[in-house]
């Protein structure tokens, strides 16, 4: 399985910082398509394959979920709980990317399984160079498992 035919599944409600990933994404120039959803339940849904996000063909799983804290309807650490316990799921690598320095939400979301926790930067060129890492470790370097088990 080519990882670079698959998506990256940002889930961030700020509009602000949905800008600065997409522009870091696109300096880094990155391959992988972005597909954004606003909120927990988004997340879900889209994850889930529900609604709008039935077709696999225009909204394939993710080879990588962004997954930030504080979100509207259900938290970043909610979705995160619900994805580890979905058995078709589980597997993709989950990295959180969220302005919560806080001890508390980094130990809940190792806790529950997260691959990693990232904090955002304020300026964008440190953004743009944590993207470009992100994309050389998670997208080039990492070996994945199989999708299910």
């Amino acid at each position: 399985m080519d990882f670079n035919d698959y998506g990256i599944l940002l889930v961030e409600d700020d509009s602000n910082d949905i800008l600065f990933v997409q522009r870091a994404f696109r300096q880094a120039n990155l391959n992988n398509p972005i597909r954004i959803v606003k909120d927990g339940d988004q997340a879900v849904c889209y994850l889930n394959g529900d609604n709008e996000y039935s077709n696999r063909d225009v909204y394939p799983l993710p080879a990588l979920i962004l997954l930030d804290l504080k979100l509207p309807r259900r938290s970043g650490l909610e979705v995160l709980e619900w994805i580890r316990t979905q058995k078709h799921l589980r597997r993709i690598p989950i990295v959180v990317l969220t302005s919560s320095k806080e001890s508390i939400d980094v130990d809940k979301a190792y806790d529950i399984g997260v691959n990693s926790y990232l904090v955002k930067p304020v300026k964008f060129e440190s953004l743009a160079n944590m993207i470009e890492v992100i994309d050389a470790y998670w997208l080039k370097l990492n070996q994945y498992p199989s999708l299910t088990s």
